[in-house]
């Protein structure tokens, strides 16, 4: 079976406090697009181990410490099912703020889940996907969502962004989790994102924030560059996903010949879901 796991973008970030344990509570809204990876998984019964080949992106990790991987292991150690071999063909940038190791990992249980049909629920998945990471869970259900806690925590929104066009720039730049929290200062935000998204997305640009933009932006100028140079070209409202080091923007009609302009990055342009 074969499967395209998508991306997302944070449609704000508020780092609210900061936890006993270290971690940091947040608000985001997470939003899926169609940027994706293709995954497919092959039984191979006649193996006495799982096998797993990439191609596209290179990803910096070991076989064996690829997220794919570890979802595998994890969904072994709790179901029973022959041995595969799994293909990934990566297309969405890492380091990106886009979450394509967290889509892989969570659709890498879905897949698993359908393809042996093991009957595990969706909130089941979910369980699982947080002892991966953060915002796996998020890809079990794929839908936009409000998120708090440590982005684990999900509130169904009726948000919908058909119609309108999308840019996703993301420069050849990896900014590190230590960089993107230099500056944070937790605190709870003036107006909660909850509110905020249920304004027109012309209003967005003055109301929603990402608190990781103060801190990206005084060490890579050119990612506020990017997002600067979105508004000049009429985004309604435009932001750095996550903790960078992807920039996208909203558009009312298609943003033309953009991949002409920035011919260094990787450019995706695509409508909402």
């Amino acid at each position: 079976m074969i499967c395209f796991p998508n991306a997302k973008i944070n449609l704000g970030l508020n780092i609210v406090s900061k936890r006993a344990d270290g971690y940091h509570n947040l608000e985001t809204v997470f939003y899926p697009v169609a940027i994706k990876d293709a995954l497919e998984v092959i039984v191979r019964q006649e193996q006495d181990r799982d096998t797993f080949f990439e191609a596209g992106i290179k990803v910096d990790a070991e076989p064996g410490g690829n997220l794919v991987m570890k979802a595998l292991t994890l969904m072994r150690a709790h179901y029973d099912f022959p041995s595969v071999e799994v293909h990934l063909l990566k297309k969405i940038p890492f380091g990106a703020g886009l979450g394509g190791g967290s889509a892989d990992a969570s659709f890498t249980l879905k897949l698993l889940n359908d393809t042996f049909r093991l009957g595990a629920s969706d909130e089941e998945l979910a369980a699982l996907a947080v002892r991966l990471g953060a915002d796996c869970p998020f890809f079990i259900y794929n839908r936009p969502v409000f998120a708090s806690g440590i982005g684990e925590i999900f509130e169904n929104t009726a948000l919908s962004l058909k119609g309108f066009y999308f840019v996703l720039i993301k420069p050849d730049v990896h900014v590190s989790t230590k960089d993107a929290f230099a500056d944070i200062r937790p605190c709870q935000p003036r107006l909660s994102l909850k509110t905020i998204i249920k304004r027109p997305v012309a209003e967005w640009k003055e109301l929603m924030v990402n608190d990781f933009e103060k801190s990206v932006f005084s060490k890579y100028p050119g990612i506020e560059a990017i997002k600067d140079d979105l508004y000049r070209r009429g985004a309604l409202y435009a932001s750095m996903s996550g903790s960078g080091s992807s920039v996208f923007g909203i558009f009312k009609e298609d943003l033309k010949g953009i991949e002409t302009v920035y011919p260094d990055c990787f450019v995706w342009k695509g409508q909402g879901l």
